[in-house]
């Protein structure tokens, strides 16, 4: 119940920019939802949140107000859109509800701000979105390599990417 009741939050910040476009959705004009409510079962999570890059800390700060913890940052490359999806799972310890924050951005400027102030586990997410997608995760403290090579300057987890 508690993911639910962050519904109309999310609705705020998610209208506050142009949202970019999700996947199943054939252009990048088709209407969007920005906030999907569904049964955990469905998709293992209880809130589908997209929200502009601009916006993911102000959805950070709301999650971690109502008691959510950051469970993982991921990265998808959209490679066909030219765009790199970040995506944000966390969980409510109590309740066991999960709410996904989504935001996509160039891959020619892959760049969103930090959450690693926030949510102070963050900062091992980010740096490896950091290393296996090029993310750059501005107003991180640390922005080095967690799990490549310090001279590596590829991201294997591109769809691009040859060894």
């Amino acid at each position: 119940m508690k993911a639910f009741l962050l519904k109309s939050k999310f609705e705020v910040i998610a209208l506050q920019g142009i949202p970019a476009p999700v996947a199943g959705v054939e252009t990048a004009t088709a209407p969007l939802p920005l906030v999907i409510e569904m049964e955990h079962a469905a998709r293992g999570t209880n809130l589908d949140v997209t929200v502009p890059a601009e916006r993911v800390v102000d959805a950070a700060k709301i999650l971690d107000d109502a008691k959510f913890m950051i469970e993982a940052i991921t990265g998808v490359d959209w490679l066909a859109d030219r765009q790199l999806e970040v995506v944000y799972d966390f969980t409510h310890a109590a309740s066991g509800e999960r709410v996904t924050v989504r935001t996509r951005i160039s891959r020619d400027q892959p760049k969103l701000p930090t959450i690693s102030h926030i949510y102070g586990g963050a900062n091992w997410h980010e740096r490896e979105t950091h290393d296996f997608f090029g993310i750059i995760f501005t107003g991180h403290p640390q922005l080095i390599p967690l799990l490549l090579p310090e001279d590596a300057r590829f991201h294997p987890l591109r769809k691009d990417f040859t060894a």
